[in-house]
């Protein structure tokens, strides 16, 4: 009987530790974060903005977005914005909205380069024409609809603005953006003497030197029961939804990248990766799918079926549709729509956007062995001989921070792995390979070879003052390499080569951790990341 209470109060311990590890007041809640608590307190039909100028140019639907009322922003702020409508093979929409360069904005927005693959052009519709429907019982209001694809039409309804697919056969809708007049778009703007636009939080302040800049719209799924997708959270695959009836006060779908190690089941919350593309189905097997090429602070709220925030979002009787709302902290609208009708189909578009994922080599289908950390070379050769001791087929294993000089990395401690290549062909010879980490921060250490490069070549990020950005990581004072810059991801990926990565060979590959931009050169140059 003791044992048994011993154990129960050890599983009551260890619950409160889980709970307790739990580092909530590090992060930001959606209350604390303003572009998401600004727009969450958004009404329907709040948009003002209507479609001006539609025109067909450059083979794509364009018009300008101008407000028709006066707007929660001063009149004389309000700028048109452009927007286009283009179209693409497999029936893909392509909609961008943006401040209209000819208004001369004090800075431009950034854009995502880099992910949509160039073959993707090649695939674009050149229209030609668009014709112009009245809207039923809508006080003359008019539509521009253009081929999307033999089953297919995309449309843009002109006052109140709104973009949408339907199927041709029974003007079914498939996928809309501002159906419910959610939209918003902070333009930037030169600040006046009486406006505080700084942001604070923890003891950090982000001084926003072009004012916010957020963008929010909702996004609704017709003929859906169930939305997947906005990876990753741990939380059930089918998404959710965090507001309406029936659910608890709940944060949205946060897309945030973080290294978290404690993290809630069960929740919102970004524990890593942020892709936002999302896929509905439904129970008649339509699927359909929305992609934001947004790399801002995004959160998503999924609406539960009968929403009402004061007079807001009320779901139709006639069809099954799922609402979402989408938050970003800054960008453009760079969506895509993907009108399926099966998931497989979804998948495909969007990956004739995005590029197909490379196939993994086949050792690397096999077993790893990773853990933080190994002592030596002797620790690794005493755990790879109780692999064979033990009959246990492994392919990989792994090597974390700790095996570089002071976490140095392209490096190994000269005390501890004196030996790198000796012990890498140790493995090779029984068809088995070695990986070892390196990360995107580099030590600030005028010894370092590659920090002392990258200083002098100006190849870190800054910060608002023009100085290199100086954090915190791993190797402590820490400084990160522009990758967004194609030259300064060509000069990383060089570290990898045999020649530039001392003490590697060819049955070393490398894992190219918290670094996904650095790889967009591709195997050309990083031969085995």
């Amino acid at each position: 009987m003791k044992m048994k209470q011993v154990a129960f109060l050890f599983l009551i311990f260890l619950a409160s530790q889980t709970v307790h590890s739990w580092k909530k007041d590090e992060f930001r809640a959606c209350d604390q974060t303003p572009f998401c608590k600004r727009a969450r307190f958004r009404k329907p039909g709040a948009c003002t903005l209507i479609a001006h100028d539609v025109s067909i140019s450059d083979g794509d639907l364009t018009a300008k977005l101008i407000a028709k009322a006066p707007h929660d922003q001063d009149q004389d702020q309000i700028k048109p914005l452009t927007l286009s409508v283009s179209v693409y093979q497999d029936g893909i929409m392509r909609l961008k909205i943006d401040e209209d360069p000819s208004l001369d904005p004090p800075k431009k927005r950034f854009q995502v380069a880099d992910v949509v693959i160039s073959e993707f052009e090649t695939k674009k519709l050149w229209l030609q024409s668009a014709s112009t429907e009245k809207i039923n019982g809508d006080d003359g209001g008019l539509s521009s609809v253009v081929y999307l694809s033999d089953g297919y039409e995309a449309v843009l309804r002109h006052d109140p603005f709104e973009v949408y697919v339907r199927e041709k056969a029974g003007n079914r809708r498939v996928v809309s953006l501002n159906s419910h007049g959610l939209f918003d778009f902070e333009q930037l703007r030169v600040k006046k003497e009486d406006e505080d636009w700084e942001e604070r939080f923890r003891g950090h302040t982000d001084t926003r030197p072009y004012g916010p800049q957020s963008i929010s719209f909702d996004v609704s799924f017709y003929g859906s029961d169930f939305v997947y997708g906005i990876p990753e959270h741990a939380s059930s695959f089918a998404l959710k939804p965090t507001r309406g009836p029936g659910v608890e006060e709940s944060e949205p779908f946060r897309l945030f990248n973080l290294d978290v190690f404690e993290y809630l089941h069960e929740s919102p919350f970004g524990i890593y990766g942020s892709i936002p593309f999302m896929v509905s189905h439904g129970k008649s097997g339509q699927s359909s799918g929305f992609f934001w090429l947004n790399a801002a602070e995004m959160q998503i709220d999924v609406l539960a079926k009968g929403w009402d925030a004061e007079g807001g979002i009320l779901m139709p009787t006639e069809q099954s549709r799922i609402d979402t709302f989408w938050m970003s902290e800054a960008g453009i609208v760079d969506t895509f729509f993907f009108v399926g009708p099966g998931p497989k189909d979804v998948v495909k578009q969007y990956v004739s956007v995005t590029g197909l994922p490379a196939m993994p080599q086949l050792f690397s289908t096999g077993y790893h062995q990773c853990r933080w950390n190994y002592r030596d070379e002797e620790d690794v050769e005493n755990v790879d001989s109780k692999f064979d001791e033990h009959d246990i087929p492994y392919d990989v294993l792994w090597l974390d921070i700790e095996h570089t000089d002071g976490k140095r990395y392209f490096t190994w401690d000269k005390m501890l792995f004196p030996h790198p290549e000796e012990m890498q062909r140790k493995l090779a010879a029984k068809g088995r390979h070695m990986v070892t980490i390196v990360d995107p921060h580099i030590k600030r250490d005028e010894s370092f070879h590659l920090h002392k490069d990258a200083s002098q070549r100006g190849y870190y990020v800054k910060d608002a003052t023009g100085k290199d950005y100086d954090g915190w990581c791993w190797p402590g004072s820490s400084s990160y390499p522009d990758m967004l810059n194609p030259e300064i991801r060509s000069w990383w990926a060089e570290k990898f080569s045999y020649d530039n990565y001392v003490g590697s060979t060819p049955s070393l590959y490398i894992w190219n951790d918290m670094n996904e931009p650095s790889v967009f050169n591709g195997p050309e140059v990083c031969h085995f990341c």
